[in-house]
């Protein structure tokens, strides 16, 4: 028993540890001392949640709503902080991975498995990234794995994942490499209400299973060289998923190399290079898409005394995409953009206060300049309360599809006159750490969007600015730990709405509640319960998607010091729901895994 007090107590203090995050402002820093809003998703949160597929994760985090259109592998949109799924800039080991086509990333097709990490800031941070962060930026770290690792998974829907890998770290460098594969034969993705009525001509429903097949690397590598380090990451994802009409093949990739380390010793720099790659084949629609980025960046941290430092950086993106289609109808091209951008940051720390300046100025190749720039105070008002403030510009570029394709027919076609989209956000929060194992975290948001893209120009549909957008919202945290208990809490409410028409943007709840309760019961054996209360959303059709619950079960029990076995038993209810009108949802499911790893 008392083997079991100590594991607990272990336990929730590395759960109240700071946590280090660099997503922010591109340098490390703990997420308490960021005067942005971050989360941090660990390897530990994903490995004691036993969920077999990313959207688990990140429904469970406050100001994030996912929908994806189907079961596992199907097309996911991830919505921050109620702005567009496009307004999230999404990285991979620092490498932009958003398609160049579409602008979209394909969340469907990262592995847990690959996973180290993931770091979610809400609000703008173009200032320091550039286009694409106006709701926010998530960052995910491929695994880094120090000893061998074997795990296998299985579940519902003929579920089966597989991953084996192996690596050694010292203060000289050292190694990482993990392959796995992933098989789901899968449900319907679509029922029959995404027809419109028995006879409908043009209806997609097909009643038969819709899986997928994926096969995946994470590897990385780092040496030591004097003052500096030498690294290198790579993640590559291969697959087939079914859809209703078809089927189509995917390839994400995301590789890098970065120089960093200490000039003086109090100048640290890092030196990037990084390319990713999208291609998506659908043979059904005789078309099929390529993107490659290819990104040169190059950063500086300086302190400038014991209270000050000064980040300042260049970058520079080219894109590459192509459309290619044998249909006759479709919309083929091959262009290319290039992107240049410079950027600057101040934070300072004098007392009680803390404080932050960022800007950033971007010149692309078709609509010449684009600036970004963020301000934030923080006043710690005692020793367990801080209150925040700060205020954000960002920024969109068009992608090549709504600047360049020849549209479908004439129809939809793509504008090379488009300006970027624009934001301004201004935020308010608070944070208290009420005692030891209970804080308390609250942000208020405001949100301004204009010169949006939308395909409704003139009688062919053209792309133009056209839309503005209003986002007003408060996020409410809440994390109590004691003993062996711990429980997470996070309330979302929120206002996303065409500024113009007044509707409510499409698929976002107004409210969203998370709670996770958990135990352990011993020093080997946890348990808990995931609650996911969803509000009514806004669908296409002028549909409104009725709010539902989801009940979760989890556990874990640790064999021996090397292997361990989760649990998890989803949707425990059997509850029918809809993410987007017309598509399927996961009924009640249940997954097991078993995982070796030397400790």
């Amino acid at each position: 028993m008392g083997l079991a007090l100590a594991a607990s107590a272990r336990a929730q203090e590395a759960a109240l540890q700071p946590t280090v995050e660099v997503t922010a402002s591109r340098v490390a820093e703990t997420a308490d001392a960021s005067l942005a809003d971050v989360s941090v998703i660990t390897r530990a949160d994903i490995d004691v949640s036993g969920a077999p597929d990313l959207i688990d994760l990140l429904r469970l985090q406050v100001g994030v709503d996912v929908v994806r259109t189907g079961g596992a592998g199907e097309q996911t949109s991830v919505f921050l902080r109620g702005s567009n799924s496009n307004h999230v800039l999404v990285l991979i080991d620092g490498v932009r991975v958003a398609s160049a086509n579409t602008g979209a990333f394909a969340f469907e097709n990262l592995p847990l498995d690959a996973i180290e990490r993931i770091e979610i800031v809400r609000g703008p941070r173009a200032s320091y990234w550039g286009s694409d962060a106006i709701g926010g930026v998530i960052q995910i770290f491929t695994r880094k794995l120090d000893s061998a690792l074997i795990a296998a998974n299985y579940g519902s829907y003929r579920s089966a994942d597989a991953s084996a890998g192996m690596g050694s770290w010292s203060d000289a460098g050292g190694f990482s490499v993990q392959v796995g594969t992933r098989h789901v034969r899968g449900f319907s993705t679509t029922n029959p209400g995404i027809c419109n009525g028995p006879n409908d001509p043009y209806c997609i429903y097909n009643p038969d299973d819709d899986g997928l097949q994926n096969h995946n690397i994470a590897a990385q590598g780092a040496y030591k060289l004097g003052t500096q380090t030498l690294s290198a990451s790579l993640f590559r994802n291969e697959g087939g998923l079914d859809f209703d009409q078809g089927h189509s093949r995917t390839l994400d990739q995301a590789a890098g190399v970065n120089l960093e380390g200490d000039i003086l010793p109090d100048w640290h720099q890092r030196v990037s290079v990084g390319t990713s790659r999208e291609d998506i084949d659908t043979p059904a629609f005789q078309s099929a898409y390529r993107s490659t980025r290819e990104q040169l960046a190059w950063m500086s941290d300086v302190a400038l005394s014991t209270m000050q430092h000064l980040v300042a950086g260049l970058d520079y993106v080219h894109d590459h995409g192509v459309s290619i289609d044998d249909s006759g109808f479709g919309a083929p091209y091959d262009v290319v953009r290039d992107n240049a951008g410079v950027f600057a940051g101040w934070r300072a720390h004098d007392g009680a206060l803390d404080s932050e300046v960022s800007g950033r100025y971007d010149h692309y190749s078709e609509f010449g300049g684009a600036f970004s720039g963020s301000a934030a105070l923080g006043w710690k008002l005692a020793d367990d309360l801080r209150l925040s403030v700060s205020y954000g510009t960002a920024f969109r570029a068009p992608n090549l599809n709504e600047l360049f394709s020849p549209g479908y027919g004439g129809y939809y076609a793509g504008n090379p006159q488009l300006d970027p989209e624009r934001s301004r956000t201004a935020e308010l929060g608070l944070d208290w750490r009420v005692d030891a194992g209970n804080r308390v975290g609250l942000r208020a948001f405001s949100t301004r969007v204009h010169d949006l893209i939308d395909f409704s120009g003139g009688d062919l549909f053209q792309a133009i600015n056209v839309d503005r957008a209003a986002i007003d919202g408060i996020e409410l945290t809440h994390t109590w730990h004691a003993g062996a208990w711990s429980l997470d809490n996070n309330l979302t409410l929120q206002n996303p709405r065409n500024q113009d028409s007044g509707g409510q943007l499409l698929r976002r709840p107004k409210q969203k509640l998370n709670s996770v309760l958990e135990r352990a019961f011993s020093d080997r054996i946890r348990a808990g319960v995931e609650l996911v209360d969803s509000g009514k959303r806004e669908d296409v059709g002028s549909r409104t998607l009725p709010g539902y619950v989801l009940v979760n079960l989890r556990a874990s029990y640790a064999l021996t010091s090397t292997w361990r076995v989760g649990l998890r038993l989803e949707n425990v209810f059997d509850r029918d729901y809809e993410l987007a009108h017309g598509y399927n949802t996961p009924g009640r499911s249940g997954y097991i895994e078993i995982a070796w790893q030397p400790r």
